[in-house]
C-alpha cells in the first residue's frame, strides 16, 4: 500500500485508507485535507509529483486545481461585500460602466456570481493565449450581449466567471484578483493558493498528467446532455498541455488557473464553513457567509445539461456547497457540521469514458469520522 504522510486525527482513519487505495488504484499523486471548526483534523498526501513516478508528491506540492479554483474567485466577492465595498443586488455596470453596453444594464453582480449573467462563453475566441490579455477579454466581454434575459436561466459560465468576477474585484479595489487574493485571503490564512503563479513556486509545482490513453491535447469540453447532444461551442479548446504551460501559470484566469493543494483549498473554503473565520483569523461576519450556501438559482443549467442549485458562487448540493475542477480536484462544505473535505491530484480522469468518484470517496469517508 502507498506511503501517506502528513496527520490525521484517529477518528477520520478512513479518509487516510480512502487516499491510499486511490494511490494504489488510479491516482498518481494527491493530497487530501479535512477541516473542523476552521481546523485541521486531515492533512495528508502520497505518490509521486510526475507521470514517471520518479518525483515524490511532498508537503507543499501544488497542482493546478483548474475550476475548483472558482470557490476562491467566489469568497473574494463575498468579503467584499461583507466589508459593505460591493452591493451583491447591484448593476455590474456600477463598478464597471462599459458593461452596460449591449443589454447588459440589468445584468447584477449576483448575477455573475450564481452562473445567470447570460455570458457563458467568451465570443470571438480563437487561441488559448488571447485569455492571458486581461484588458482584451474584460472589453471584449463588455461589448458582448447575453445570451438570455440576465437572471431567467443559469448556463455554466466555465471561462468568463472569473474574468467578471475579477474585473468587478478590479474596479472595486484597484488591484487584479490574484493580488487580492494573496493580500486578503492567502497571506492572513497561511494559504499556499496563487491566481498568477510566481516563477519561484515552478518547482514545486505537479503537471496534471492527462487521462490513461489520452495525450496532452486532451481538451475540456462541455459534457453531453441526457439525448448526447452538446452545446455548440466556436472557441479555442483547453488543453492539458496549455495548463502545464508556464504561460498558463503566469496568467490570470481566475475561474480556472488557481494553485494550491488540499490543505491551501480547504483552508481558506473552510473560513465559510466556520461562519467566517479559520486558523484564528477571521475573513468576514458570520452573516457575510450565509450568500455561500443560500440558493440563488435551481433548475436546468443551459451549459452542464443537468438540474443545478446555484449560490453566490458556489454550486449547493443537498446543504453543503462547493464546486470541483476538470480532471477530479474538489471543495466541498457543510455549515452545519463546520467541516470543508478537499481533494486535490495530478491524475485526471474523463468523466466521459468512467465516472470519477475519488472526491466523493474522500467525503464520504469525512462524515464517517463526524460519526
Amino acid at each position: 500500500m502507498t506511503d501517506i504522510a502528513g496527520v490525521c486525527e484517529p477518528r477520520f482513519a478512513a479518509v487516510r485508507e480512502v487516499l491510499a487505495a486511490l494511490l494504489d488504484k488510479d491516482d498518481v499523486g494527491a493530497s487530501v485535507a479535512v477541516f473542523v471548526d476552521g481546523e485541521p483534523v486531515v492533512d495528508i498526501w502520497g505518490g509521486y509529483a510526475d507521470a514517471d513516478r520518479s518525483v515524490s508528491w511532498e508537503r507543499d506540492t501544488l497542482a493546478c486545481v483548474n475550476s475548483t479554483t472558482k470557490n476562491m474567485i467566489a469568497l473574494c466577492a463575498l468579503i467584499l461585500a461583507d466589508r459593505g465595498r460591493l452591493d451583491l443586488s447591484a448593476p455590474v455596470a456600477a463598478y464597471w460602466p462599459e458593461f452596460a453596453a449591449a443589454g447588459k444594464e440589468n445584468v447584477l453582480v449576483r448575477h455573475a456570481l450564481s452562473h445567470t449573467a447570460g455570458l457563458p462563453d467568451l465570443s470571438g475566441l480563437t487561441a488559448v493565449e488571447e485569455l492571458y490579455d486581461w484588458e482584451s477579454v474584460t472589453a471584449r466581454l463588455a461589448a458582448q450581449a447575453p445570451e438570455w434575459e440576465p437572471g431567467t436561466a443559469a448556463g455554466y459560465h466555465a471561462l468568463t466567471f472569473g474574468f467578471l468576477v475579477g474585473e468587478i474585484v478590479r474596479r472595486v479595489t484597484g488591484r487584479s484578483l490574484g493580488e487580492f487574493l494573496a493580500e486578503e485571503v492567502a497571506e492572513p490564512l497561511g494559504a499556499d493558493f496563487h491566481v498568477g503563479l510566481p516563477a519561484e513556486h515552478d518547482h514545486r509545482v505537479a503537471p496534471l498528467i492527462p487521462p490513461p490513453s489520452l495525450t496532452s491535447e486532451y481538451a475540456s469540453s462541455a459534457p453531453p446532455g441526457p439525448d448526447g447532444a452538446r452545446r455548440e461551442y466556436t472557441g479555442a479548446a483547453i488543453s492539458v498541455g496549455d495548463v502545464n504551460s508556464v504561460a498558463w501559470r503566469r496568467a490570470q484566469i481566475p475561474a480556472v488557473n488557481g494553485f494550491g493543494n488540499a490543505r491551501s483549498v480547504a483552508l481558506a473554503h473552510s473560513v465559510l464553513a466556520n461562519r467566517g473565520s479559520a486558523g484564528g483569523v477571521r475573513l468576514l461576519s458570520p452573516q457575510g457567509c450565509e450568500p455561500a450556501w443560500q440558493e440563488v438559482f435551481r433548475g436546468d443549467d443551459r451549459v452542464l445539461r443537468t438540474p443545478m442549485s446555484w449560490t453566490m458562487g458556489f454550486g449547493k448540493f443537498g446543504n453543503t456547497f462547493g464546486w470541483g475542477g476538470w480532471g477530479g480536484s474538489l471543495v466541498m462544505s457543510d455549515p452545519d457540521s463546520r467541516m470543508t473535505v478537499a481533494y486535490v491530484m495530478n491524475q485526471m480522469i474523463d468523466r466521459e469514458r468512467r465516472e470519477d468518484d475519488r472526491g466523493m470517496e474522500i467525503i464520504m469517508a469525512a462524515y464517517g469520522g463526524l460519526r
